[in-house]
C-alpha cells in the first residue's frame, strides 16, 4: 500500500447505517446533484456543503502541483464512505456515491499522505433511500456473494499468516520468503475492507517510508519483509533518499516474535470484523455501489503502488500483489457486470470495454508468471514492459471509473 488514505469505497466501514452508502435503490426515488471540487496545496473547495439524499457526483479538479485525492468521510472523520484518488496535476476525476441522510466531511489529500487539507462539514438531508426496483433481488444476491468472497479470503488469510509467522519466528527465512507473496495475495484481493477500518490496514500493510512520514510504529507484512530480504549496505529506502540501514537493524529473535504476534492479532481482528453484524450491515447499506467502487479501488491499488515497484520494496514481489488486486477487482466487477450490461446500449458497450481491458491486462501479466507458479521479480521487468502494464491499467481504469454511475443509472 501507499498510505492509509487509500481506503476507497468503504466496502466495510463500521458505524451507524444512516451514514453509509447504498446502491440498491430505484432510480425514481433518487435525487441527483452534482458538485465541483477544487483541490490545491492548501485548500479543498466544494461548490456546496449540503445536498439531498440520493446520487451525488463530485467533479474533482486538481489545481495543485501534487497528485491528490478527494474523500467523503463519515461523521467521525475517519470512516471513508467515498473516495477518488490518483488525480494528477491539471487532471480531473469524478466520484459518484449514493448518500443517505447524515453529517459528513469532505477533504483533499495533496501528495496522498497525511490528514489532508480543507476538511469541511457536508450535510445530507432528506429521507433515507430505500431498496426498491425490479432488480433488487439481483443486487441483494450480488452483495451476499461479495460478502461470502471476503469471508473466504480472510478465512484463508488467517492460517496462512500463522504458518508464515511460524517460519519467520523460527528463523526459517527460506520458507518464510516463499510464503510471503502467496500469503499476501489473500489480503490484496480484499484490501479495501481493511482500509475502511481506521488504522488496521496501516498496522498490517504500511511501508516503512509511510510509517516514518506519519510518526507511526512500523509493523506488519513489510516490517517482516525487510528482515527476510536484508537490504544491501548501499540500499536506499523507498523514498529514494534515506539509507536503508539508517536507524534500523535486523530484528532479534524476541523482536521477530513480537512482530509476528502483532500481525497475527491484526489479521484476527480483520477476521472477527468480517464475521460480525457490523460488516453485514455495512455491506447491506452500501449495496451495489460498494461492490462497484471496490472494483475501482483495487485497480487503483495497482496504479498507485504495484506498477511503481514501491509496494514490496525489499522482496520485489510486487507482481503477486498486482495479480491479486486485479483478481479482486475483476471478482467485484463480475457481480455487477450484468446489471451494467442491462443499462441499454451504453451499458453493454461499457461492459464490453471493461471485459476487453481485463483480458488484455491479464494476458500481459501472464507473460511474467502467475500466482500459482510464481512471478519474476519486479526488478526484472524492462522499462518497456513496465510501460506496457501501466498503459493497460490506465486503459482499463477509464471505463471502469464509469461503472458505478452506470449501475446506479
Amino acid at each position: 500500500m501507499i498510505t492509509a488514505s487509500r481506503a476507497v469505497g468503504a466496502l466495510a466501514a463500521t458505524g451507524a447505517a444512516a451514514l453509509l452508502l447504498s446502491g440498491c435503490v430505484a432510480k425514481a426515488d433518487l435525487a441527483e446533484a452534482s458538485f465541483t471540487v477544487s483541490s490545491t496545496a492548501d485548500a479543498c473547495t466544494v461548490s456546496s456543503t449540503n445536498a439531498q439524499s440520493g446520487t451525488l457526483t463530485f467533479d474533482v479538479q486538481n489545481e495543485g502541483e501534487q497528485v491528490t485525492e478527494f474523500y467523503l468521510l463519515a461523521d467521525d472523520g475517519l470512516r471513508i464512505v467515498g473516495e477518488v484518488e490518483n488525480i494528477a496535476p491539471g487532471a480531473s476525476r469524478t466520484l459518484t456515491v449514493t448518500a443517505q441522510p447524515g453529517d459528513y466531511f469532505t477533504v483533499c489529500k495533496p501528495g496522498m499522505l497525511g490528514d489532508g487539507v480543507g476538511r469541511a462539514g457536508f450535510t445530507v438531508s432528506g429521507d433515507r433511500v430505500e431498496v426498491a426496483g425490479a432488480d433488487s433481488e439481483q443486487k441483494a444476491e450480488a452483495v451476499s456473494l461479495y460478502g461470502a468472497f471476503v469471508k473466504d479470503q480472510v478465512g484463508q488469510l488467517v492460517p496462512s499468516v500463522e504458518a508464515f509467522v511460524a517460519a519467520y519466528v523460527a528463523g526459517d527465512d527460506e520458507t518464510a520468503r516463499e510464503m510471503f507473496p502467496q500469503t499476501r495475495a489473500f489480503y490484496e484481493r480484499i484490501e479495501p475492507v481493511a482500509e475502511a477500518l481506521g488504522d488496521l490496514d496501516p498496522r498490517i500493510d504500511y511501508r516503512e517510508v509511510d510509517a516514518v512520514a506519519e510518526g507511526l510504529d512500523w509493523t506488519g507484512f513489510h516490517r517482516i519483509e525487510k528482515d527476510l530480504w536484508v537490504p544491501a549496505k548501499d540500499a536506499l529506502n523507498a523514498d529514494g533518499e534515506t539509507p536503508a540501514w539508517q536507524d534500523w537493524a535486523p530484528s532479534t529473535t524476541e523482536e521477530r516474535a513480537e512482530f509476528g504476534d502483532l500481525l497475527i492479532a491484526d489479521v484476527q481482528e480483520l477476521y472477527d470484523y468480517v464475521h460480525s453484524d457490523d460488516f453485514q450491515a455495512a455491506l447491506d447499506d452500501q449495496g451495489i455501489a460498494g461492490i462497484s467502487n471496490g472494483a475501482i479501488a483495487l485497480l487503483d491499488e495497482v496504479a498507485t503502488g504495484k506498477i511503481t515497484g514501491e509496494e514490496d520494496w525489499w522482496s520485489h514481489t510486487d507482481l503477486y500483489d498486482f495479480a491479486a488486486n486485479v483478481e479482486g477487482s475483476k471478482m467485484a466487477f463480475s457481480l455487477v457486470r450484468d446489471l451494467a450490461a442491462a443499462k441499454g446500449d451504453d451499458g453493454a458497450a461499457l461492459v464490453e470495454q471493461i471485459d476487453a481491458g481485463y483480458a488484455a491486462l491479464e494476458e500481459a501479466l501472464a507473460q511474467h508468471g502467475s500466482l500459482s507458479d510464481g512471478f519474476v521479480p519486479f526488478t526484472d521487468l524492462s522499462d518497456e514492459q513496465r510501460r506496457e502494464l501501466s498503459d493497460l491499467i490506465n486503459a482499463l481504469a477509464e471505463p471502469l471509473s464509469q461503472l458505478t454511475t452506470t449501475v446506479l443509472s
